[in-house]
């Protein structure tokens, strides 16, 4: 199963150092997708991978915390969410449909 890590980058400041932090996560096996955030200093982490190796690897580019370790199924969640209230409203229009018609019959 798929886990998200954030990790806090302290020397992650200019777009140098993103690149260093982004391509040494890339390097770990089992890593899916990297997200970084220069303004914030996080780099998000999502794939089947050791989070003691990712942060052992990190730690060439500079100091870091780990801020959060989860399940990466947070995204999928929202988005089943949205497709569930967008299909009770169709329902809902198509009912008013019906009902419309019938009573003009």
């Amino acid at each position: 199963m798929a886990q998200k890590v954030v990790l806090k980058i302290m020397t992650m400041t200019d777009d140098k150092t993103k690149q260093k932090a982004v391509e040494a996560a890339a390097d770990i096996y089992g890593v899916d997708s990297i997200a970084a955030d220069t303004k914030e200093q996080k780099l998000t982490v999502i794939g089947q991978m050791d989070t003691v190796a990712v942060v052992k690897k990190l730690k060439k580019v500079g100091k870091v915390d780990i801020i959060s370790v989860g399940p990466a199924k947070e995204e999928k969640k929202e988005e089943k969410k949205e497709e569930k209230k967008e299909e009770k409203k169709d329902d809902k229009k198509e009912e008013k449909k019906d009902d419309k018609k019938a009573d003009k019959k």
